[in-house]
């Protein structure tokens, strides 16, 4: 393996680092395999390259996922390491995507410089910054008095915004807060009850080339079956309906003894009407859960629903 090293591809920014560091801890932890068996390559993705934009005008969820499957396909890298909130439903011939590291917590954070504890103490037309599609229709549905503008960047970039008074608030990932220890960044973890994050937030997913048995073996002895059961559900829920960055959609998937409960929320991308749904079943049936919610919504919100 020194010889022949696993190479793990990744993007760079410093979650993704973050994220592809710990899953060579996790492979070097199960196989009993030296570091050095172990290599991390960085690519460079259009999503990580444009900044000035918002996503949902670029191309979706791909921008993140592209370049990185063009290597595996290609041979440069042996496996795939993807924040899955990023990962388009449908994957390219020749690739699968079967291991998921353990899930970090899934909530949104409300993050500010000044005093008020929450979105809903926000001042009357307060800005508040997201590059975030589902997190501006739900800001929109919940203060539709709010102005939101365009905010991307990382965690420092963020907070530099904020204290040039760019914006009064923002949001952030608590997984990505944790993965990077960024314990003393001004973070308020949202209750889903409060607000649904993106579905598979926090989850890290591994993807590999459909013949390679070496990386299918490792791989393997990394995975998480809780996780992956989660995700089946939430995944099912976005491929029902067509989800991707042009369209505002919410889910988190949770077990509860041998059951699974699975949260559903769509919006209109100004906020001006939401979707909501509940669902429990058998945690094996996750994807039917999840699958047959989003039929169930698509029927109520009917066509045009996510047109601006």
């Amino acid at each position: 393996m020194t010889q022949n090293p696993l190479r793990i591809g990744t993007r760079g920014s410093p979650l993704a680092l973050a994220q592809a560091h710990e899953t060579r801890q996790r492979l070097m932890a199960a196989t009993g395999l030296p570091e050095a068996a172990f290599e991390i390559v960085v690519i460079r993705v259009t999503g990580d390259a444009v900044q000035d934009r918002p996503l949902s005008q670029i191309g979706g969820k791909g921008l993140f996922t592209k370049e990185i499957e063009e290597a595996l396909l290609a041979g440069g890298i042996d496996i795939a390491v993807h924040s899955m909130k990023d990962m388009p439903v449908e994957q390219p011939e020749g690739l699968l995507l079967d291991c998921y590291l353990p899930r970090e917590d899934p909530r949104d954070a409300f993050v500010t410089l000044t005093a008020h504890a929450g979105l809903m103490d926000l001042p009357e037309g307060a800005v508040v910054g997201t590059s975030s599609l589902r997190r501006r229709a739900q800001l929109l549905a919940r203060r539709p008095d709010l102005e939101v503008v365009e905010f991307r960047g990382n965690v420092q970039t963020r907070l530099s915004k904020l204290a040039q008074g760019v914006a009064e608030a923002t949001f952030l990932a608590m997984a990505g807060m944790n993965r990077l220890g960024y314990a003393d960044v001004p973070a308020r973890p949202i209750p889903p009850d409060a607000m649904l994050p993106a579905l598979a937030q926090g989850a890290i997913g591994v993807e590999r080339r459909a013949a390679d048995g070496r990386a299918r073996e490792m791989l393997a002895l990394i995975h998480d079956r809780d996780t992956g059961l989660r995700l089946a559900a939430e995944r099912a829920f976005l491929r029902g309906l067509d989800g991707s960055c042009q369209t505002p959609i919410a889910g988190l998937a949770e077990i509860e003894g041998d059951r699974l409960r699975m949260r559903g929320e769509i919006l209109r991308p100004d906020g001006s009407r939401v979707l909501a749904d509940d669902s429990t079943g058998p945690l094996e049936e996750g994807r039917d859960i999840g699958g047959v919610m989003a039929c169930r919504m698509r029927r109520e919100a009917g066509p045009g629903f996510f047109d601006l």
